[in-house]
């Protein structure tokens, strides 16, 4: 299907961005565009598209002086998976990215593209809920540092309010070298949306650990009843059965296209045990 006629502008600042952003009523960011650009084929009106891949702190991983690594807004989640820093401290992180899509589409696809998307299936932010990890955010108002955990707001929505970007994401030192495995499944083999998604991680020795959620409830989720169990039980047979139960009753899962809520719930639980058996 074509697009609807758009105006299309390149920033090479974010303060640039943010101005070109304001200029015209319905403008959008694009930096990867493998979600914005279906949703302008599917006749989501958008006057202006302002391209941030210019600008250079967006386009760039560094590590940060509290010993974290820093993801600009602009990385492609084949440069992230592929980063020496990343892929030897933050594995789960590689796990979840390799689940999305092919190398064409992580190719061109942002890591911060998928997490301001906010599908609750969304692979990147299950890792990144179990990681600790916080979102910069840029916008006419200032600049303001989110937990990644208090950005979802539901379905597609997040906390950033008109002409704010995300131009960070920040992976802290503690979460570093946490050991992972991430379980999902779909209605087929290849490119598909998760049905279910189950991320267990823990750090060295006896934990902490952590048990995170993907497309069984509003948004991509935590279970902190069954990690404060595997805290303090570890990973030994009767913990996991009651952290995989506990898993099932903190999600609230839908039935749509891909998978009925029966289905799901019952999966979190299989997901949960298998991943912390493998973890053990």
């Amino acid at each position: 299907m074509l697009l609807s006629r758009f105006e299309y502008r390149a920033a090479k600042s974010v303060r640039e961005a943010a101005s070109l952003w304001s200029e015209v009523p319905g403008s959008k960011y694009l930096a990867g565009g493998t979600d914005l650009l279906p949703q302008m084929r599917a006749r989501h009106h958008v006057a202006r598209v302002v391209d941030i891949k210019r600008i250079p702190e967006l386009c760039a991983i560094r590590e940060t002086a509290d010993g974290g690594v820093s993801i600009g807004g602009a990385v492609t989640m084949a440069a992230v998976a592929t980063h020496p820093a990343i892929a030897a401290r933050y594995c789960a992180l590689v796990q979840c990215i390799e689940e999305v899509g092919a190398w064409p589409l992580r190719n061109r696809a942002t890591l911060a593209g998928n997490v301001c998307n906010a599908s609750p299936a969304a692979d990147t932010a299950v890792a990144l809920l179990a990681l600790e990890a916080s979102v910069a955010i840029s916008g006419a108002r200032g600049a303001r540092v989110v937990l990644l955990s208090e950005f979802f707001m539901g379905p597609g929505k997040t906390v950033l309010a008109p002409g704010e970007l995300v131009t960070e994401i920040l992976l802290p030192q503690s979460t570093a070298n946490f050991a992972g495995r991430y379980l999902r499944l779909s209605r087929r083999k290849g490119m598909d949306l998760a049905s279910v998604g189950v991320l267990v991680t823990r750090a060295a020795g006896k934990g902490p650990h952590c048990v995170a959620l993907a497309a069984v409830s509003p948004t991509p989720m935590r279970v902190p009843q069954a990690e404060q169990v595997l805290d303090e039980d570890g990973l030994k047979p009767s913990a996991i059965q009651k952290a995989a139960q506990l898993a099932v009753q903190a999600c609230s899962p839908i039935t749509d296209i891909r998978a009925t809520a029966d289905y799901r719930r019952e999966m979190v639980g299989v997901l949960t045990a298998r991943g912390l058996t493998a973890l053990a």
